[in-house]
């Protein structure tokens, strides 16, 4: 029985050892590596659910770790006195010790992502949890219906309700969702920091009795104490009396222009000698005079007056004189020691204009053998130590602080149009702001003009729906009825849109201006001495400009900023100060005043930034030409002439020369109306045909454009300066009169500079010759397409579109200027003959120079002309 048995179990391990398949090598390989996989997916597993584990345990120990910390310094630091530092830091623990204690506590009501639970559980489908989502958006609120069109209907609410208009504040809802049609696309913006202000403790209430009624004077008194530099006035006195030259940096708004001067008179300096106050622009220098006047109740003109170039509003009796820097640097023609005056403020420094910083130098020089002179140079920048370096390294007296806050907000990313950014940019603040006026700053008229019909169109027939905007642009050739709308009060519940050019960045104080969109963009002019081009280009500001726009939001109450760029646009990308205008100017002006004065060794003159060289050769050049100078670099008797009139030499010259064709009546008219700029005629887009007609009307008989002016003042006077005639030939009444004021001192010098009063109205040959005798630098010859090219320097260019010459092109003219916009172009063009130009300036032109201009040959040193 024993063997029958293992015989049995040995044939069934022999028949087991047949029927199972034996592995060859490559399913033995492949098992092997699963099985090393498997083996290395259990010890990844393995591995995060320790990590896990001993996550969880060193997070219950670093709280316990935080908790005996809290409790240490409690204990060891308990009735010592920490600073306000230790104690943040302190509350700082206690609060990440709290919010971790409640997470580890309250885990199931954190707010976070949690896998969902399988539908599938123990291969049994649970069908109710599978579908419970896709039921939920066809259950009622109640969950007792079915509604399979609930999403339908909701779209269609909404979309009826997109429809309809409501009318009133009773039918309101969100501001942001009424509004939402008024917008192109939304802004978002960050705020990124806040430009403080200063509340001074000497401030006078707000609060006053009703019954106690102040006189306007008293007022202004109160409100001078509310000013940031009030508090420094007693350090202020004693710096000056203890230094000569004073570098002063105080913010916008904080009074340094308008307080300076009044506290100095209130010194006694004024018992020594006036005090002088320079302004960068005629606007500013105008208004503060103004207020002064104002502040101290007196009558303007008097004991406070202002001067500018063809106006001066003063007397024997002004003791604080507020001018333009180019005014200042014309009295030193005839006071070269400023002996009259015993302190000059230079205000506004960091503008660096092409007068104020000739005039660096030439005060710099004054004062070194006038040590009773004080001298302040006042500057809204930070860039202060490079006006102390350049003035023997003066002391700096700073005026913390502005009176208002200002918060500065940029955008999220770059703006493609910066115009239409500004657009939507002024409607959101005046749906989402509190009441509070705009400005906006723009690079010129056409902006100004688009913006201002873009936000009446889309702002257009709302009626109650939107509260009113009024929209007020400022810009130059603005009629002046129109500009003083800026300065009117707003009504109750409305909100003023002041869109302006960089005029207002430091000329003008606009009361209620609470918001400010700076787009980050402005005109420069730039002069190329090789072309003799001057271009009006737009291009970024500058951090010092950005400030000062800022700042204009800041000046009577807090204020906010919206930067149409981004911080690291402003931090990394814009300059840190604006190119001086020395530096892109024509210098041809500036050197003559230099030479009447007595210096001639220009190129040395100690500059704070020294012009291109170039362009003072070039400078020098041209008054050679003019017969301002002789070959060694001396002055002529015409050029000393020439620097008497306040005028480009090239106008001077001009005038210079009429006296010996006989019509120097003619000659400053023609001056007058061109010294007044682009601003004679004025050309509103609802009314262009009838502004263009007007303006063709005087130049019947193609008489060229400095003919066209005469005839317009001329009719102007024929009509005893005829307000009403301004108005219907769209001619600008201030400009007009501002050309009248010009003509009539203009008229006073002639006398001075050796000139007779003559006329010759009925022949236009002389007058056209005395022209050419001042622009015969300025001539070009008519090539193919209309093309015209420069004698001179071999530009090419066109007439502008609005010269009376445009249709005609004359085959040879003489122009004005030569501006670069959108082309070059040439302003008030004159046809002259090519034998004129040999007969006038036979020193700078030949017979054959100018039978080939324009082909083969030019005037003599001047090289080839390009080919057609």
């Amino acid at each position: 029985m024993e063997l029958e048995k293992r015989l049995r179990e040995k044939d069934a391990a022999a028949t087991r050892k047949i029927m199972e398949p034996t592995l060859t090598q490559k399913e033995e390989k492949e098992a092997l590596q699963r099985s090393k996989s498997q083996q290395n997916n259990d010890i990844s597993n393995f591995r995060k659910v320790s990590r896990q584990e001993y996550l969880k345990k060193r997070e219950l120990k670093k709280l316990d770790e935080l908790w005996d910390d809290i409790e240490d310094e409690e204990y060891l630091f308990e009735g010592v006195h920490v600073t306000e530092k230790e104690c943040q830091e302190m509350r700082y623990k206690k609060e990440m010790y709290r919010l971790a204690k409640k997470r580890a506590e309250e885990v199931d009501e954190i707010m976070e992502y949690k896998m969902p639970e399988a539908y599938d559980f123990d291969g049994c489908v649970n069908q109710e949890k599978r579908f419970s989502v896709a039921l939920q958006h066809h259950r009622d609120t109640g969950g007792e219906k079915m509604n399979p069109f609930a999403e339908q209907e909701a779209w269609e609410k909404h979309q009826i309700g997109k429809a309809i208009l409501n009318f009133g504040a009773r039918d309101r809802k969100k501001q942001t969702q009424d509004y939402e049609y008024v917008f192109a696309d939304q802004i978002e913006f960050i705020k990124t920091s806040v430009l403080d202000g200063v509340k001074y403790e000497n401030e006078l209430p707000r609060e006053i009795d009703a019954s106690f009624a102040k006189t306007m004077l008293q007022k202004l008194q109160d409100d001078r104490k509310t000013l940031p530099i009030y508090s420094y006035r007693e350090e202020l006195l004693q710096a000056v009396e203890d230094h000569q030259v004073l570098v002063i940096v105080g913010e916008t708004g904080s009074g340094k222009t308008t307080q300076i001067p009044q506290y100095l008179h209130e010194a006694g300096y004024t018992k020594k000698g006036k005090i002088g106050c320079t302004q960068p622009r005629r606007v500013a220098a105008m208004s503060v005079a103004a207020r002064v006047a104002q502040e101290m109740g007196v009558k303007l003109g008097h004991e406070v007056g202002y001067s500018m170039r063809f106006e001066d509003c003063t007397s024997d009796r002004t003791i604080l004189k507020y001018m333009t820097d180019g005014m200042l640097m014309r009295e030193l023609l005839g006071e070269p020691d400023l002996g009259s005056y015993s302190v000059i403020m230079v205000d506004e420094a960091h503008e660096r204009t092409l007068s104020t910083d000739i005039l660096f130098g030439l005060v710099k020089d004054i004062a070194r053998f006038r040590p009773e002179l004080k001298l302040l140079i006042s500057s809204a920048t930070l860039d202060a130590e490079k006006f102390s370096d350049y003035f023997d390294s003066s002391p700096i007296f700073k005026i913390p602080g502005r009176r208002f806050p200002v918060e500065i907000h940029y955008t999220k990313a770059p703006e493609a149009d910066y115009l239409d950014a500004a657009i939507v940019t002024v409607l959101q603040i005046h749906v989402t702001q509190p009441a509070g006026d705009v400005l906006v700053f723009l690079t010129g008229q056409e902006e100004i003009e688009a913006a201002e019909e873009i936000l009446k169109h889309r702002t257009r027939g709302l009626g109650t729906k939107i509260a009113e905007l009024i929209i007020c642009p400022i810009y130059a050739n603005l009629p002046t009825d129109l500009q003083a709308k800026i300065f009117e009060p707003t009504p109750e519940g409305a909100r003023k849109v002041v869109l302006a050019t960089n005029i207002a960045e430091t000329s003008l104080t606009i009361d209620g201006i609470k918001y400010v969109i700076d787009p980050g963009y402005c005109k420069l002019n730039s002069y190329n001495p090789r072309t003799g081009v001057e271009s009006l280009l737009v291009t970024p500001i500058s951090r010092a400009s950005a400030l000062q726009r800022a700042g204009r939001s800041g000046r009577t109450g807090p204020g906010k900023c919206f930067r149409l760029y981004t911080a690291y646009t402003y931090h990394h990308e814009l300059e840190d100060n604006t190119i001086p205008e020395i530096q892109r100017t024509n210098l041809a002006n500036v050197a003559l005043m230099l030479k009447k004065m007595g210096i001639n060794d220009l190129i040395n003159f100690n500059f704070m930034d020294s012009p291109p060289l170039e362009a003072l050769v070039k400078a020098l050049e041209q008054l050679f030409a003019l017969d301002a100078l002789n070959s060694r670099g001396e002055l002529t008797k015409t050029g000393s002439r020439m620097a008497e009139l306040p005028l480009d030499p090239m106008l001077s010259k001009m005038i210079v020369a009429s006296d010996k064709y006989k019509c120097s009546e003619e000659i400053i008219s023609i001056a007058a109306m061109l010294s007044v700029g682009n601003s004679i005629f004025y050309c509103p887009k609802d009314k262009q045909v009838h502004a263009d007609t007007a303006r063709m009307n005087f130049h019947v008989g193609n008489v060229g454009d400095h003919i066209a002016l005469l005839k317009v003042y001329n009719s102007w006077k024929e009509t005893n300066f005829s307000t009403q005639w301004c108005y219907e030939n769209y001619i600008q009444v201030r400009s007009m009169k501002r050309a009248r004021d010009i003509r009539d001192q203009l008229q006073g010098l002639l006398e001075r500079v050796e000139i007779e009063l003559t006329s010759n109205p009925n022949v236009l040959d002389p007058i056209k010759k005395a022209i050419t005798s001042g622009f015969f630098l300025n001539s070009a010859k008519l090539q193919k397409f209309g093309v015209y090219r420069t004698v001179k320097n071999t530009q090419t260019a066109l007439i502008h579109p609005t010269s009376g010459l445009a249709q005609v092109l004359p085959r040879w003219v003489i122009y004005h200027e030569l501006v670069l916009t959108t082309k070059e172009y040439m302003r008030q063009v004159t046809e002259v003959k090519p034998e004129w130009l040999v007969e006038i300036a036979p020193h700078y032109y030949q017979l054959k120079d100018v039978e080939d201009a324009g082909t083969q040959k030019l005037p003599r040193g001047k090289g080839r002309a390009a080919p057609d």
